[in-house]
């Protein structure tokens, strides 16, 4: 999606009465918490299709009647949303993530018969649309509405187009949330949403490059790396702890690097060397110090990281360990690699080492 380019079609805005109708009790109240009440300027979107006209004057908040799922594109309604709301003011939605939809159909469908439905459901709505293909089949047939998606997902969705979260609250079957605007959408943003993602990392010259990895998080993560860390910071290993961003399949992926297999392209590819320091996120790269920073980018990243011939358990420890493959790397570029190649294998094949 075009962020910088989107020029979207208007929203309509009904009355603030119509909340009484279209929303139960406690979500009314956690607008109230957070709006402090139902003043002038509050738009009102009721229609995932036609926003016809806007409101004139600066909004002081919007509240969506709609599910983020049922907009054909939510975030082109997103988008449109922080063009229209100041700088740290609200926006008050809902989405139904798959746990909703599988606790709603097993409350109404006990037995085989709800998870069936469930099933058909998953692979319907959840997993056709994350195909190229079938992607835009699904597309064609449902106007791009009713996609499941995860909680994670819904998120860093908001993330992407410029808001924080504030406060989110499950009440009957559905996700509330209450998101702040703090920034302008991401520019070029180009989402991970397919089985295969294409991930951005710093390659030799500190130039950005692509790699190729199966899917180990819900989409749209990537929006979320700064907030993980900086409510959960790192975990031994040097992984960020409590990343609620992996899925269960993910978890069984990484750890046995099935999701590395895709990289093997960037190897033949001439990205990666087979040996050499793991190439890192722009994020995860500013962590270390300077010393290492620019001793890393004088050299390929590669396919199996020095992480495995130490096993190190803490930052401090991974920089450490990648400090001394890269000095003996410059002395004795081809008796280093022979050496971390085999002393890897060694540790993965008897000694059990594993990814996290």
């Amino acid at each position: 999606m075009d962020f910088e380019n989107y020029i979207a079609p208007d929203f309509s805005s009904i009355s603030i009465e119509d909340l009484d109708v279209n929303f139960p009790q406690d979500a009314r109240s956690l607008i109230c918490k957070n709006i402090g009440g139902l003043g002038e300027n509050i738009s009102v979107v009721n229609d995932p299709i036609h926003f016809n006209s806007l409101l004139s004057g600066s909004i002081s908040s919007l509240i969506s009647l709609v599910n983020l799922n049922d907009f054909s594109d939510c975030n082109l309604f997103l988008v449109k949303v922080n063009q229209n709301l100041p700088f740290g003011k609200l926006i008050f939605g809902s989405v139904e993530t798959y746990e909703n939809r599988k606790n709603t159909l097993l409350k109404s469908h006990p037995g085989w018969m709800g998870k069936a439905l469930y099933g058909r459901d998953t692979f319907l709505r959840r997993i056709l649309p994350k195909f190229p293909l079938t992607g835009k089949v699904y597309d064609w047939m449902t106007g791009g509405k009713g996609k499941l998606m995860s909680e994670v997902e819904a998120t860093g969705r908001l993330y992407a187009a410029g808001f924080e979260l504030i406060e989110e609250k499950e009440i009957e079957s559905k996700l509330y949330f209450v998101a702040k605007k703090i920034g302008n959408p991401i520019k070029d943003a180009h989402p991970t949403y397919w089985p295969i993602v294409k991930l951005k990392r710093i390659g030799r010259e500190g130039k950005e490059f692509t790699v190729y990895k199966l899917r180990t998080m819900y989409p749209y993560s990537e929006y979320l790396q700064d907030m993980v860390f900086q409510k959960n910071n790192l975990t031994e290993g040097g992984k960020f702890k409590d990343d609620f961003r992996i899925s269960g399949f993910g978890k069984f992926l990484r750890k046995f690097w099935l999701d590395e297999i895709p990289m093997i392209w960037n190897f033949l590819n001439g990205d990666l060397k087979l040996v050499g320091v793991r190439p890192l996120s722009k994020q995860y790269f500013n962590l270390y110090h300077a010393e290492l920073k620019e001793k890393r980018t004088q050299f390929k990243p590669g396919l199996i990281p020095p992480f495995y011939a130490d096993m190190p358990k803490t930052l401090e420890e991974i920089m450490e360990s990648e400090m001394r493959y890269l000095e003996a790397y410059t002395k004795s570029p081809i008796s280093t690699d022979f050496r971390y190649f085999f002393k890897i294998v060694n540790n993965i094949l008897f000694k059990g080492a594993r990814s996290k």
